[in-house]
């Protein structure tokens, strides 16, 4: 009866918010971390072939955004979605640098968890709202803020995660419709406690429905959660590390599944139920990148501890089909390399090519069926690498640390066409929308683009 429930709020839901947006085409939204359903994908998005933004034409807006944050602009129609945290005192901005040290930044200072919605042709605030306040309930990394989940949205909702101070969705005006407490979510590194780094998966939205993984020192589990009203749907619980990945949908024979990214339980979950449908252990032992959802193929990455790697998941997979050593293919598994996986960034699947980028600013290409690489480059030269790539119109687009954007042309050939600086610190995944890409720097809002 549960179930059945379930099923028909998700198709009530569902039709009611594609009746109120018919004139939105979702597939043209950047509505959640990397656009939509994570690709990291718009084409036909008419963008300027080389871009200087140091004061040419194409330098559209630039809005300043108090306190710290890592969300990634988020778009639905002219509104951006943008969240941070702003503390009452100096913390003296963020880290661009890894470094030995795992230990927290020791800030117990009240801050302001703040949502915004700007105009996406002016840069106009439409609303601000502060979500709570008061201090932080776990400390973070020096590369980390308390706010570093990216927004969901599917047009009627907005949704924002704060790890331990809430789940909380508004409508697309700014009113509080719900929010949700799930207690003290704790992540930490594994092997050491004390260093905590915050929370930092994002929410998804789909048919109504707001999908969250919360893998956390105690108690990991993910959850679906009624769009509209904040009712809890259904919650599978987790034995998991923490970590630090947006999950995903993918639909195979009629019937969607939640993809999450592990290191104990990376998986696939049934999206109506929440039942497991199939699991591997083994890879980077702090996933962070988020999986991507090719036509037959699920592709995952991860990299830290002794393995770094690769995974085409077969979307038929079901059980457990962690592989045994020296295994490259599997029942389950397409293709599968131990070493090369990014710690940081999401692939990029664009035309038959999967791209995979890491933090010295290597880029490696393979055959997206195959697995087979196709090439192994390095951009830039002494530069940090955090941002995820994007793609748009057979042009591939990636961040480094420094704010530098590298234009490469799609395909099986290594080639840097265009550069351009933006100005300040950018660790995060940019937005594409008709006409403009939008960054989120350690300081600014930015839109650059077509008048």
């Amino acid at each position: 009866m549960k179930n059945m429930l379930f099923i028909l709020m998700s198709l009530s839901i569902s039709f009611c918010c594609s009746c109120q947006n018919e004139r939105l085409d979702p597939e043209r939204q950047w509505s959640s971390y990397r656009g939509y359903y994570a690709s990291g994908v718009l084409d036909q998005a008419g963008l300027p072939e080389l871009w200087n933004v140091s004061g040419d034409k194409y330098f559209l807006w630039e809005i300043d955004i108090p306190g710290l944050s890592l969300s990634s602009p988020v778009i639905w129609g002219d509104k951006v979605f943008i969240t941070t945290a702003v503390s009452d005192q100096d913390t003296s901005g963020l880290r661009t640098f890894m470094s030995g040290s795992v230990q927290p930044v020791n800030d117990t200072s009240y801050h302001e968890w703040k949502v915004y919605c700007i105009d996406k042709n002016s840069g106009g605030i439409i609303w601000e709202e502060t979500a709570c306040a008061g201090v932080p309930e776990v400390k973070r990394h020096p590369m980390s803020t308390h706010a570093n989940t990216s927004m969901a949205t599917d047009g009627e909702y907005a949704v924002a995660f704060f790890g331990s101070e809430g789940l909380y969705c508004y409508d697309m005006d700014g009113k509080l419709l719900w929010s949700k407490d799930f207690g003290l979510l704790r992540s930490a590194f594994f092997i050491a406690e004390t260093a905590e780094w915050e929370f930092a998966s994002s929410p998804i939205i789909h048919k109504g429905v707001v999908i969250v993984q919360v893998d956390v020192l105690e108690n990991s589990f993910i959850a679906a959660l009624d769009a509209g009203t904040g009712e809890e749907l259904w919650k599978t619980q987790r034995d998991e590390f923490p970590g630090w990945s947006t999950p995903n949908i993918y639909s195979h024979q009629g019937r969607d599944i939640v993809a999450v990214n592990g290191f104990k339980h990376r998986g696939g979950y049934d999206f109506q139920t929440g039942e497991p449908i199939w699991k591997m252990s083994g890879g980077g032992d702090i996933p962070i990148p988020t999986p991507v959802i090719g036509s037959d193929l699920i592709y995952f990455n991860s990299a830290h501890g002794r393995l770094s790697p690769v995974i085409a998941v077969k979307k038929s997979a079901i059980g457990d089909i962690t592989m045994e050593e020296e295994e490259t293919s599997s029942e389950g598994v397409e293709w599968y390399h131990p070493r090369g996986g990014a710690y940081i960034q999401s692939m990029l699947l664009y035309d038959k090519y999967i791209y995979n980028t890491r933090l010295n600013g290597q880029i490696q290409c393979y055959d997206a069926l195959t697995g087979d690489e196709i090439y192994r480059e390095k951009i830039g030269k002494a530069e940090f690498f955090l941002s995820s790539p994007v793609a748009s119109d057979g042009k591939i687009y990636i961040t480094s640390v420094p704010g530098e954007v590298y234009i490469l042309d799609s395909g099986p050939e290594f080639r840097i066409i265009g550069q351009y600086s933006l100005g300040d610190v950018c660790m995060t995944t940019p937005a594409i929308s008709n006409g403009m890409m939008i960054f989120r720097t350690e300081h600014s809002l930015v839109a650059v683009g077509k008048e």
